[in-house]
Formats: structure tokens, C-alpha cells, sequence
């Protein structure tokens, strides 16, 4: 089943195309990733299917509805949530606090009490338990990632997108996300992530799309994407000198 569709998507800036006539689909329980050099267009795209910029032509369709013009406290309701690439927690309130952001905020329909209680289920789910009451200063950036994870999962999402989830982790620490990340999708979401690490890409997607100034320029699995020479030309390189 499909689940989410953008179709001929364009947003510009100052007459740039970020995003240029983009087409493509998130089928339900798979893991999609999204490749391709700074400044493709990969986080532009993130804000056009969350509703955080407007698209200039174009739609995005989810579970069949059109959410194109749909605020982005809308689609979080209709079960479609985000991380972001620059992780900023509310700096006063506690690591659960925060979590309890997400869970009242999303589509559950959460009372305070709910929310409490699911926030703190969450914080142990990502490995944040032991720090649930500890101020956001306080936090590694492994830490900060994982906030951001728990309270985009306290939104109840059925498609996640993930804005490079494993920027600045340790070798170590990206395996424990991967891991996590693969048990989110086996407990029903589907996954939409921006990445960089082509062995996490490697590893966690069924698909690959590449995307190069604003296009896209392959789709399919990542051994074909990985061989594909106009990827390798845009993004992959090569190791001969």
C-alpha cells in the first residue's frame, strides 16, 4: 500500500529551484532513504511534505488525501511526523517535560496524565530513562538525538521522517540507532530518512532516492542507486585519481 505520494513538486527560492518537479512514493512499512550532496534539496523536501514551506506547484498526497495545502499541526494529526537535523528542545523543561510536548501536541488526544506516562515510557524506549528528569543542558548530542526521536514518536506517527538521525554519533552509537531504528519500523512506522552514512543506507533502506539539485536522479534498491554512474558522478565519486 502506498502511503504517502508528492507529485511534480517545485519550491523556489529568489527564482532557485531547491526543489524541482519531484516526484516519487513511501510505500506503507518500508524504510526510504533519501541521499545526495549538500544543498539537493533533501531538508527543503522534508519541509514541503511536513507543511513547515509551501510548495510553488505541486502536491503531496497522504493515505490517498490531498494534505498539500494541510498546516503542519495537520499532518502531525493525520500521523505524519519529523525529526530535524538541528535538534532544539525547550531549553526550561526537563528531558520528559519535552516528551510530553510531543505526546500532547500529536493525535493521541493525550490529558496531561497520558501524556506523562507515555512520555516516560518513550524516554525508556530511546535510552533517555535514567536522565527523564535531567535539564537538556545537560545532554550529549547522542542524548539530544535520542530526545529528538522520543518526542517525534510521542506525535504517534505512521510516517516518520528523519532529518540524518546519526550526525555526530560515535560508531557505537550510530549501531544502537540503527538498531532502534529498525524496531520502530517492526512495531508498524513507516520511515522516511535524510542520510549521509552510506552504511547506514546501506543497512536500514529497502529504497534509495538520490536527489542532486533539486531532481531526482535514481531510485530502486541501494546496490542498483550505488552503481548507477549518474549517482556516482553527483554524490558517490570514485576511487580512481
Amino acid at each position: 500500500m502506498t502511503m504517502l505520494v508528492a507529485t511534480d513538486l517545485v519550491r523556489r527560492f529568489r527564482g532557485l529551484a531547491a526543489v524541482d518537479g519531484l516526484s516519487f512514493d513511501v510505500r506503507e512499512g518500508e524504510i526510504m532513504a533519501i541521499i545526495g550532496p549538500n544543498g539537493a534539496g533533501k531538508t527543503t523536501l522534508f519541509n514541503l511534505l511536513s507543511g513547515l514551506l509551501a510548495a510553488n506547484t505541486g502536491r503531496v498526497e497522504f493515505d490517498g488525501a490531498d494534505i498539500t495545502s494541510s498546516r503542519p499541526h495537520r499532518r502531525c494529526h493525520l500521523g505524519l511526523g519529523r525529526t530535524f537535523q538541528l535538534v532544539q528542545p525547550f531549553a526550561d523543561l526537563t528531558v520528559l517535560e519535552n516528551v510530553m510536548v510531543g505526546a500532547l501536541f500529536g493525535g493521541a488526544g493525550h490529558a496531561t496524565g497520558a501524556a506523562r506516562a507515555d512520555a516516560a515510557a518513550l524516554c525508556e524506549r530511546v535510552g533517555l530513562g535514567p536522565k527523564r528528569d535531567a535539564s537538556v543542558s545537560s545532554l550529549t548530542v547522542a542524548d539530544r538525538k535520542r530526545l529528538e526521536l522520543a518526542r517525534a514518536l510521542a506525535t504517534r506517527p505512521r510516517l516518520l521522517l528523519l532529518d540524518e538521525i546519526m550526525e555526530g554519533l560515535t560508531p557505537n552509537e550510530e549501531r544502537d540507532a540503527v538498531r532502534l531504528v529498525r524496531e520502530i519500523r517492526d512495531e508498524g512506522v513507516t520511515l522516511l530518512l535524510i542520510e549521509h552514512i552510506m552504511s547506514t543506507v546501506r543497512d536500514l533502506s529497502d529504497r534509495v532516492l538520490v536527489m542532486d539539485h533539486g531532481k531526482k536522479i535514481a531510485e530502486g534498491d541501494y546496490a542498483a542507486v550505488s552503481r548507477d554512474p549518474a549517482v556516482i558522478e553527483a554524490y558517490l565519486g570514485t576511487d580512481e585519481p
